[in-house]
């Protein structure tokens, strides 16, 4: 995630907005594919068209849309043979058609002039531990905004978001997008997937034990202690703060947020506040 921090940073009035919105809780043991694509017009060092495309949270390409190719990353294997490169650029071409047809309504509903407008979608499908799909999610954002989502999930497709169309035309496009979703979207993602699975699998079945500190602080009123767990992986774990052998109520804790760190390792911080008597 180092690499892909700079990326953030640098866009941070136009990207961040809507990352803040990218946690999907999946299942303990689940494996996902996620593309990130943004769609700019204005005056930026960026091209009009990219997108990010990650696993679990490794990132492993990014493509650009002015040069129409595709840059590995972070691979430390052969991995062009994962995915089928013609189908690829043909959905690539199809999501940056999607953006234009999107940015031609958000104008016109949004009648401002700024100088500078992001449309972004996240598209993203996961993989049950047991070896079957599992939920495949379609989120479409302005300016930071979810305006609309698609969930597939165990062949049923849902839609919320602000599409003014009629509700006839409206079901014809999600009947429409359910078959598309159903014989070729899911199918090639979960492929593709399964793909970079094998080829990164030391990358996403890695085990590593957090190094934990109890920290104490001292304050006018008494004490904040801070238990921190650092350097693991992967992301999920559970850390519980005990006082006299039972749990401490969630409402009498502070922090708790998952925090990257720059190694591709997790970090997370518990911190309870005790009175001086």
């Amino acid at each position: 995630m180092k690499a892909y921090s700079m990326y953030i940073s640098n866009m941070n009035k136009i990207i961040l907005p809507f990352l803040l919105l990218l946690p999907i809780a999946a299942p303990k043991g689940s494996h996902s594919l996620w593309v990130l694509a943004t769609y700019i017009k204005g005056q930026t060092q960026f091209p009009e068209f990219s997108y990010v495309g990650m696993l679990d949270d490794i990132r492993i390409m990014y493509y650009n849309g002015e040069t129409k190719t595709l840059i590995p990353r972070a691979n430390t294997t052969t991995e062009y043979d994962v995915f089928d490169a013609d189908v690829l650029l043909t959905i690539s071409e199809y999501m940056k058609t999607s953006f234009v047809n999107r940015w031609l309504v958000a104008t016109k509903n949004l009648n401002e002039t700024d100088p500078v407008l992001a449309l972004q979608r996240l598209v993203v499908c996961e993989l049950r531990d047991d070896g079957e799909p599992g939920q495949m999610i379609t989120r479409d954002a302005v300016r930071g905004s979810t305006t609309d989502e698609l969930l597939y999930v165990d062949k049923n497709f849902t839609y919320q978001g602000n599409l003014n169309v009629p509700a006839q035309v409206l079901n014809i496009h999600l009947e429409f997008n359910m078959r598309r979703h159903e014989s070729f979207y899911q199918p090639f993602c979960i492929k593709t997937l399964k793909g970079y699975l094998e080829k990164r699998k030391n990358q996403v079945n890695r085990k590593v034990k957090p190094k934990v500190r109890l920290l104490k602080k001292e304050l006018s009123s008494g004490f904040r202690v801070s238990c921190l767990a650092t350097g693991f992986y992967p992301r999920h774990i559970n850390l519980t703060l005990f006082r006299d052998g039972q749990p401490v109520s969630d409402h009498e804790i502070t922090g708790g947020d998952l925090l990257p760190n720059g190694d591709g390792t997790y970090q997370l911080r518990k911190s309870l506040e005790i009175s001086a008597d």
